[in-house]
């Protein structure tokens, strides 16, 4: 049978970022764990993630947003023991990642963070609410902008719109229907919020 049409992509986008089953584990098809080395770079791989799902086509290709989504928790902590895999791995990382992912359903949420400092995930977590809303409501063009621009920071207007096929003046407007500029913003905040926590 055919694997879900995510499956592939997701594999070759944690494949850029460590080996299986060492630092990422996709299990049961839709379960996934992965390691960061790079606190600071949490968000960014998140986003990366949640762009990826957000524009995959659907069966009826009428459809202009995808019909799957992702949930995830980041967890920012120790780690104080590395298995074989990273699903036997341990410490308070792998604690806090576990338990906010137990809540997230309960809470509404698709993305929300558990680290060791509670006021910055206050912050954060109400950040990721807000970019919930905007990326919740995204179509799938919107999804494969935000793509481009996640994974070549210094790609012009003009050089996405003849990857995409459509004028400069079009990946503007899809641009600020896509929320990107802010969703950056965001993730600068977070890189920098954690650079300085963990100075």
């Amino acid at each position: 049978s055919n694997p879900e049409p995510w499956l592939i992509p997701l594999q070759g986008l944690f494949g850029q970022w460590g080996n299986t089953p060492k630092t990422w584990e996709l299990v049961w098809g839709d379960f996934f764990q992965i390691e960061i080395n790079q606190p600071e770079d949490a968000l960014k791989r998140a986003l990366q993630i949640k762009t990826l799902i957000k524009k995959i086509q659907s069966e009826n290709s009428e459809k202009t947003s995808s019909p799957v989504d992702v949930r995830m928790a980041i967890g920012i902590g120790e780690k104080t023991y590395t298995g074989a895999k990273i699903s036997e791995s341990s410490g308070s990382a792998f604690v806090f990642a576990s338990e906010r992912f137990d809540r997230l359903k309960k809470d509404r949420l698709n993305l929300a963070i558990q680290s060791p400092w509670k006021e910055f995930d206050l912050e954060m977590n109400l950040f990721f609410d807000f970019a919930g809303i905007i990326i919740d409501h995204w179509s799938i063009s919107s999804a494969e902008l935000m793509d481009i621009v996640l994974n070549q920071p210094s790609i012009t207007q003009t050089e996405i719109g003849e990857k995409l096929g459509i004028k400069q003046n079009s990946v503007s407007g899809r641009w600020n229907r896509t929320h990107g500029a802010k969703l950056l913003e965001m993730e600068a905040l977070f890189r920098q919020k954690i650079l300085n926590l963990t100075k």
